[in-house]
């Protein structure tokens, strides 16, 4: 099954059982691949294409794991979808479409082919280079800490609930200050203790709209009402908000905290920018 050749998931004999499937777009990959679309490319060792990728997880006949990568996102959108409204789809790449059969999974997958041996890793000779494994997210790092802002949100509404808004600071009426150090001090009354981490933070998304980022850095999903879903991340950091509401932040150097950032003078301006700069599923 390995190589980029067309006949990766051609012969009988080598079939690939289909487990899942994933996109790897601008604007929708398994962020604990990376903190941008280049560089969850980049883990898998695949040039970052505009259209992206659809990856597809499987099992041989041997039971090997083996991750077929394929240019036909559209086929592979419409096989998610279907399956999570929980009906049937045979998703079956044209051999044409096959851009790589890479060994191993590059993400945990919970389920098995029937009929054929335990998921393991490709037998060394029969791959090109080492098998692809899912990041360790047993221990707090970038990747666990990416895994939290995808999980808030996903159940945003139960994370919001937890947070009262009298918790967060009344702004004072502020002295006239300089443009720059207003906005530094707008964030901080909106910040638990004026936390210096969440400054930091909001000062590098505010970078990102003068200074726009890779690729996937800021993504904007769908949210009830007129609202959106926000997701950034950068260096050691990742934010979640909602563009009427409030935002999350989450910090390598704070393993398992969940900082909330409040709405304040300053955050809906910064959340607009961010959404109107961000890439979102086409």
């Amino acid at each position: 099954m390995a190589g980029t050749d067309e006949d990766t998931v051609a012969a009988e004999d080598d079939a690939l059982y289909v487990l899942t499937a994933v996109l790897l777009t601008p604007a929708k990959f398994p962020s604990v691949l990376g903190d941008d679309y280049p560089e969850a490319c980049a883990a898998l060792g695949l040039a970052p294409l505009a259209d992206g990728y659809g990856l597809v997880l499987g099992q041989d006949g041997d039971g090997s794991r083996w991750t077929v990568v394929v240019d036909d996102v559209s086929l592979v959108a419409v096989a998610i979808a279907s399956w999570d409204c929980g009906m049937e789809y045979d998703l079956s790449p044209d051999e044409r479409s096959v851009v790589a059969g890479l060994p191993g999974w590059p993400l945990a997958v919970a389920v098995a082919a029937p009929g054929v041996p335990a998921p393991h890793d490709p037998e060394p000779e029969a791959a090109d280079g080492p098998a692809l494994a899912p990041p360790d997210t047993s221990v707090w790092g970038p990747a666990q800490r990416r895994l939290g802002a995808d999980e808030i949100a996903l159940q945003w509404a139960t994370w919001r609930e937890q947070i009262d808004d009298a918790d967060f600071p009344v702004p004072e009426v502020p002295e006239p200050v300089e443009s720059s150090e207003k906005g530094e001090e707008d964030a901080s009354r909106d910040t638990p203790r004026g936390h210096s981490g969440i400054r930091r933070v909001l000062a590098e998304a505010r970078g990102y709209v003068d200074s726009p980022p890779p690729l996937g850095r800021v993504r904007s999903s769908f949210a009830p009402g007129d609202a959106r879903t926000l997701r950034a991340d950068g260096p050691g950091w990742s934010l979640v908000a909602r563009t009427d509401d409030i935002a999350f932040v989450l910090l390598d150097d704070e393993p398992g905290e969940v900082l909330p950032v409040g709405r304040g003078p300053e955050l809906p301006g910064l959340l607009e920018a961010l959404d109107k700069m961000a890439v979102r599923p086409s």
